[in-house]
């Protein structure tokens, strides 16, 4: 009657459907000696447990903390942006400096003299400009006598 019993615990073992009260009694009976013959073949699936409950840890593990390399991480990226912000801070500042100072001179002659040369700058472009104009006219001059209407 018992081996009934058990078999269709084995079953429902095998289907995932027992209870742990159930699943004990399994171990309970397949860790006993008086095992049936036909049911020696699940043995080592439930005598596993008991065996492993006998073993003990003989080897330690060193566990190594990945958190502190994350530390030591961000403290280092921290580190290069702080860097990087007082960098920019540093040459944007002396630019400033010198866009303020640009226009500027405290010796007349100076400014006359740079005057002078921003206005002949100037002139020779307007002058390249106004070959251009006179090119155009030409063409249009060409252009009536070619297309009279």
């Amino acid at each position: 009657m018992e081996f009934n019993k058990i078999e269709a615990l084995l079953e429902k073992y095998f289907e995932g459907e027992t209870s742990i009260a159930e699943e004990n009694e399994l171990k309970n009976y397949f860790s006993s000696q008086d095992v049936a013959s036909h049911l020696k073949q699940y043995r080592p699936v439930f005598g596993y447990f008991a065996k492993a409950k006998e073993q003990k840890l003989t080897n330690y593990v060193l566990l190594v903390f990945k958190k502190r390399k994350v530390a030591w991480l961000s403290i280092a990226a921290s580190i290069v942006v702080l860097v990087g912000i007082g960098t920019y801070t540093y040459f944007n500042t002396n630019t400033e400096k010198e866009s303020k100072e640009l226009g500027t001179y405290n010796d007349p002659k100076e400014a006359f003299e740079a005057t002078q040369k921003a206005l002949a700058m100037l002139s020779d472009n307007v002058n390249v400009g106004v070959g251009g104009v006179q090119y155009l006219q030409v063409y249009e001059v060409t252009k009536e006598k070619v297309f009279v209407e």
